[in-house]
């Protein structure tokens, strides 16, 4: 029992950093922890990384929403706000784009965060900047995760029926 919580609680911690700094792969976690043989469900191993995951990008959903203080380094100036401009027209229409279509809003979180195409780390800091509500980032982020992880997690299971 000990052994399973301490393989879900390192499960938690590489799916946040993994969320965090692409350099570290979740993917690549989950196959050794698979490899290894542990008897944790397929379901509650998804569930643990799909809110790892979630947690990480949540943290750059608000940093891009200016929610979050960064580093002087990584903030954008004041002046670049008040100053016209083709990206600052292109934010606004992108702004007013998602709040009128947001069933549009929810498809690309959702597959973005089902199949990483194009990346859910940039759709989430896209999702950020353009003041998308929170409960349809955490809605469908979270269940693109979860259906990702998830049948990741299901695979070795389903692959051994057929053979």
């Amino acid at each position: 029992m000990l052994t399973v919580i301490g393989l879900l609680s390192t499960t938690f911690g590489v799916s946040v950093a993994s969320a965090l700094l692409p350099l570290i792969s979740i993917e690549l976690f989950v196959v050794g922890l698979l490899l290894k043989g542990p008897e944790i469900p397929w379901w509650v191993l998804a569930l643990v990384i799909a809110t790892g995951q979630i947690g990480g990008k949540l943290l750059h959903f608000y940093a891009a929403r200016g929610a979050i203080r960064l580093p002087k380094v990584l903030r954008r100036r004041a002046d670049r706000e008040q100053r016209p401009g083709r990206w600052r027209d292109w934010m606004q229409r992108f702004r007013a784009t998602c709040r009128q279509r947001p069933l549009w809003t929810g498809g690309v979180l959702l597959i973005s965060a089902t199949a990483s195409l194009p990346p859910f780390a940039a759709v989430a800091i896209g999702a950020g900047i353009a003041k998308v509500p929170l409960s349809t980032f955490l809605v469908a982020g979270f269940t693109g995760r979860f259906v990702r992880f998830g049948v990741l997690a299901a695979a070795p299971g389903l692959v051994g029926t057929w053979i």
